[in-house]
């Protein structure tokens, strides 16, 4: 592509590290509600997707719907554990202070699960006024339609907008809205298995923030330091 002239952000997984910290608590409540979850399940129909939308897919595993007060229950105990122990991804900070072009988040969170996600990281400052869920659109990811949102918003061109993502559905979602997908593999859970299905092909591969921030540089978006 020609130069990005829009980077978008997802955010578990990509800002934050957050994935192995939701497959814990998740996998833990499932058992205790007799839904045993493995981490290769948790990959398969939770990991980049809407609650709503894991909700049906385990529906779908084990024959019976999840309690009615599962998930506020889930997101309780979810939230209290990422206030807890969240951590930015590593070096995601210079990353984006060194960036020269807009940017902006586009997420399957809640917005109530994002905002405890910037501030517990401390990258709320970043992404003020620029961050867009899965609530905001008729379709999450893997349809195109929060990344359509996410451009129109910020006033750019499908075309000319880089998407940074994690996983199988935000690379489906990034590509099908005509967007340059490069597939974020630097957080714990990629490194502990996770790998886009085949026939799932991101135009790069950037294995954690150093390499991310060195490929913005190769390409003229970003300076060659972070601004204070």
């Amino acid at each position: 592509m020609s130069a990005a002239e829009l980077v978008i952000f997802d955010c578990d997984g990509v800002l934050v590290d957050s994935e192995m910290l939701s497959a814990g608590v998740l996998m833990a409540m499932m058992t205790e509600e007799g839904f045993p979850l493995s981490q290769e399940a948790f990959r398969s129909d939770f990991l980049g997707r809407s609650f709503a939308a894991a909700a049906l897919r385990a529906k779908e595993r084990f024959g019976r719907p999840l309690p009615e007060d599962f998930e506020a229950r889930y997101r309780d105990r979810l939230f209290a554990a990422l206030a807890a122990g969240l951590k930015p991804m590593d070096g995601v900070a210079e990353v984006l202070g060194a960036l020269s072009v807009p940017f902006c988040l586009a997420t399957s969170s809640s917005p109530r699960r994002l905002a405890l996600s910037l501030h517990a990281s401390g990258l709320a400052s970043y992404f003020e006024g620029r961050c867009f869920t899965a609530s905001e659109v008729p379709r999450g990811k893997p349809a195109p339609d929060l990344f359509l949102h996410a451009a129109a918003r910020m006033g750019v061109a499908p075309a000319q907008c880089l998407v940074i993502e994690d996983s199988e559905l935000g690379v489906r979602g990034g590509l099908a809205a005509g967007m340059e997908v490069w597939h974020f593999a630097g957080g714990c859970h990629v490194l502990a298995g996770y790998r886009l299905p085949g026939g799932v092909t991101p135009q790069r591969v950037v294995a954690g923030m150093p390499e991310l921030g060195a490929a913005f540089r190769e390409l003229g978006l970003s300076s060659s330091a972070a601004s204070p």
